[in-house]
């Protein structure tokens, strides 16, 4: 039986930092997937002063914005790779909520393991921003190895 390794990361030295650590106690996998989330574009630019919304961006510019953000993405994973040092592994660059999307690719690809980092926020913080972690350990299809920041 093969296995899946996902390893998530945000191109943070928390999240690098996370990576090695959780890879240097996991078994070796069969396949390497590091991935990235990245925001999904906006299609309209923010409210102005007056709260009226800003302009609707072309199709040209969304076209552009995203493509910045795709490259971004792959630098993330591309930086994280060479830190981690590995060679052999897939890049998977995603878009939307990091959390749900994170689990939606665990399923797709039926991962063995998910490892990523936490910030270690708690009380407020976490409750205004949310946890990717919490989300990922509670809904993941598979075992999940979450390194806290140290």
């Amino acid at each position: 039986m093969s296995s899946t390794t996902i390893v998530c990361t945000d191109g943070s030295d928390l999240a690098i930092a996370a990576a090695i650590a959780g890879l240097s106690v996991l078994a070796p996998s069969d396949r390497l997937v590091i991935v990235t989330v990245v925001p999904e574009p906006a299609l309209t630019l923010p409210y102005d002063a007056s709260g009226m919304g800003g302009a609707v961006i072309t199709p040209d510019e969304a076209v552009q914005i995203e493509q910045d953000l795709l490259a971004g993405g792959t630098e993330i994973v591309e930086r994280t790779a060479a830190a981690v040092g590995v060679t052999d592994y897939e890049s998977r660059i995603l878009m939307g909520g990091a959390g749900r999307a994170v689990c939606e690719l665990a399923e797709e690809l039926a991962a063995t393991v998910v490892l990523l980092g936490s910030r270690g926020n708690s009380g407020l913080k976490r409750a205004l921003l949310g946890s990717v972690s919490d989300h990922v350990v509670r809904h993941a299809p598979c075992p999940v190895l979450v390194v806290p920041a140290s």
